[in-house]
C-alpha cells in the first residue's frame, strides 16, 4: 500500500552530479541525487557477513543541517517490494530514492517462481473462473489457522486484483493466469505469473520500469546503516555507510527479513536454523533492528517460509508443481514419509528430518512436461539433475534406492492414500526423479503494520512516517 505523496513541495535538492557508483537512472529528471563518491565496501554477498548490530537509530535535533541530499520518499531495498513501492509512489507524483546495499542484487522475488495470488482480476474473469478477494482471504486464514492478522489479510486480498492489473497496465510487467496449478490451501487456481514462471523476469521488468520513471532514482552499493530520528520517533533522515546523510519525509522499509543472519534465525526460528539457506544474501534484519530501536511492535518472529524441493547438489529450485500435479517424495529407503500436498513450506521440515536431509521427488513424464514451463526446472533438466527411467527398477538403480521398497511404496499410492493425501494419482512410465533437500527461503515476521502499511507501536499507534 503506497503512502500518499507529500502535500508540501520538498526543498530543492543540494547540488550534486549523477553518482559515479552503479546508479539506476542516468536519464535527467527530478529524482533526488546523492553526492558522487566511492561506494563503501559492502558485505561480500555471504550469509556469514551479516552483522545486524551495525544497524542503529540515532536521535538528532529537528533542525539538524548539513544534509547531502533530500528526498520526499526513500525506499530501502530494491527487491520486488521496494521497486513496486517506488514506482507506485512516483506515479502518484512523488520523487523517490531507492537505496540498495548490493552491487548486483538478486532478491527473493527474483529467486521465486513469480507467482502472485489474486482473486477477481480481469484475467480470472476472462478465463471464466468464479473468484473474489473475500474467498482468497478466507483461504489464507483457513490455511494458516487464523495466525495472520485478519484485517491485514483482507486488505491485502482486496488489493491483490488491483496490484496484478497495475503491474501489467502501468508497470509493463508480463503476467498471465496459471490455470492448471492450484497451490495448497487455495480453493481456486488464482496464481498470476510471468510466462517464464520466473521471478527474475518479474524483477527485471519492474527494474526497467523504475529506470524509465523520471521521478525515481535507484542507487546500488549504497547500504544504509543509521536512521536519524527526532525525540518523537519521526525519521528525519538516513546515514549511509560512506557517511553521507539524506533528509527524507517518509521512509519505506523493503528489506525482507533476517534469514541471512544465522544468529537471528537460531534465536527466533530454531527448528529451521540448520537448513540450507536459499534466499537473498541481503536479508540481514536491519528493518527489525531499526524498528525495535524506534519502539515498533515486533510480531510473528518465528514465522518463515521453507521449501521442500531444492535440487542437490545442483542448488536449483524444483517447482513444487511436480508434487502438486501428482508426484511424491521418498527418502533414501524408498519410502514416503507424509502427505506431500500440505505445501512446500510446510513439508520442508519433513524432508530435513529424513536421512542425510535428502529425498527424491518421484513423478512421471506427463508431470515432467508440465514442469518444463518453469525456467528453473528447465535449467535443472539441462544440468542433468532430472533422472529418467522406463521402469521403477531402473529408476531405483539410477537413484541408488532399494527397488523392492520403492515399488511397494508406489503401489500403495492410491485411494485411500496411507498418509491421507487427497486424490492420489498413480504414476505411469516413463518415470522421472530428482534428489532434493529442504531449505529456508525467508523469514516472515517483523514490524507490525496496519492495513495502510504504517509501522505500529505496541499500543497500535502508528510511527509518524515509517512504512
Amino acid at each position: 500500500q503506497r503512502p500518499p505523496p507529500p502535500t508540501t513541495a520538498p526543498r530543492p535538492l543540494a547540488p550534486a552530479a549523477v553518482p559515479e557508483v552503479p546508479s539506476a537512472n542516468m536519464a535527467p529528471g527530478p529524482a533526488p541525487h546523492l553526492s558522487p563518491g566511492t561506494p563503501p565496501p559492502v558485505p561480500g554477498d555471504s550469509r556469514e557477513s551479516a552483522d545486524p548490530g551495525r544497524f542503529t537509530v540515532r536521535r538528532v535535533p529537528p533542525d539538524l543541517g548539513d544534509w547531502h541530499a533530500e528526498a520526499p520518499i526513500a525506499v530501502i531495498g530494491a527487491g520486488g517490494c521496494g521497486l513496486t513501492a517506488a514506482l507506485a509512489a512516483a506515479q502518484a507524483g512523488a520523487s523517490v530514492l531507492v537505496l540498495e546495499k548490493h552491487r548486483r542484487p538478486h532478491p527473493n522475488t527474483a529467486r521465486s517462481s513469480g507467482m502472485i495470488p489474486a482473486g477477481g482480476t480481469r484475467f480470472r474473469r476472462d478465463a471464466g473462473v468464479d473468484d473474489d478477494p473475500e474467498r482468497l482471504a478466507a483461504d489464507i486464514l483457513r490455511q494458516n489457522g487464523g495466525a495472520s492478522d485478519p484485517a491485514l489479510t483482507r486488505r491485502l486480498a482486496a488489493c491483490a486484483p488491483e496490484l496484478v492489473e497495475w503491474l501489467v497496465d502501468r508497470a509493463g510487467v508480463h503476467l498471465e493466469l496459471v490455470p492448471d496449478l492450484r497451490y495448497p490451501g487455495h480453493t481456486r487456481p488464482r496464481m498470476h505469473a510471468p510466462p517464464s514462471r520466473s521471478g527474475r523476469q518479474l524483477v527485471d521488468e519492474l527494474r526497467a520500469a523504475v529506470l524509465a520513471e523520471a521521478r525515481c532514482e535507484l542507487l546500488l552499493a549504497r547500504p544504509v546503516t543509521t536512521l536519524l530520528a527526532d525525540a518523537h520517533d519521526r525519521v528525519l533522515g538516513l546515514e549511509l555507510a560512506d557517511g553521507q546523510r539524506l533528509r527524507i519525509d517518509r521512509l519505506i522499509l523493503a528489506c525482507n527479513g533476517f534469514a541471512a543472519a544465522p544468529a537471528l534465525v537460531a534465536r527466533h526460528c530454531p527448528e529451521i536454523s540448520g537448513a540450507l539457506y536459499f534466499g537473498a544474501e541481503g536479508s540481514t534484519g536491519e528493518a527489525l533492528a531499526w524498528g525495535a530501536a524506534l519502539g515498533a511492535e515486533l510480531a510473528d518472529l518465528a514465522a518463515y517460509q521453507g521449501h521442500a524441493t531444492v535440487a542437490v547438489p545442483h542448488a536449483i529450485l524444483i517447482t513444487y508443481a511436480v508434487i502438486l500435479h501428482g508426484g511424491v517424495l521418498v527418502n533414501r529407503h524408498g519410502r514416503r514419509f507424509g502427505d506431500e500436498s500440505i505445501g512446500y513450506s510446510e513439508y520442508a521440515l519433513s524432508v530435513l528430518r529424513q536421512p542425510e536431509s535428502r529425498a527424491f521427488a518421484i513423478y512421471d513424464q506427463s508431470i515432467h512436461e508440465r514442469a518444463l514451463a518453469f525456467d528453473d526446472y528447465r535449467s535443472a533438466d539441462q544440468l542433468g539433475a532430472i533422472r529418467r527411467a522406463d521402469t521403477l527398477e531402473a529408476l531405483a538403480a539410477a537413484c541408488h534406492l532399494p527397488a523392492a521398497e520403492l515399488i511397494h511404496t508406489l503401489s500403495q499410492y492410491r485411494h485411500p492414500d496411507p498418509f491421507g493425501r487427497a486424490h492420489p494419482t498413480p504414476l505411469v512410465p516413463p518415470y522421472r526423479a530428482v534428489q532434493v533437500t529442504g531449505a529456508l527461503f525467508h523469514t516472515q515476521g517483523g514490524l507490525r503494520v496496519d492495513p495502510d502499511a504504517r509501522v505500529l507501536r505496541p499500543g497500535r499507534t502508528p510511527l509518524p512516517n515509517l512504512y
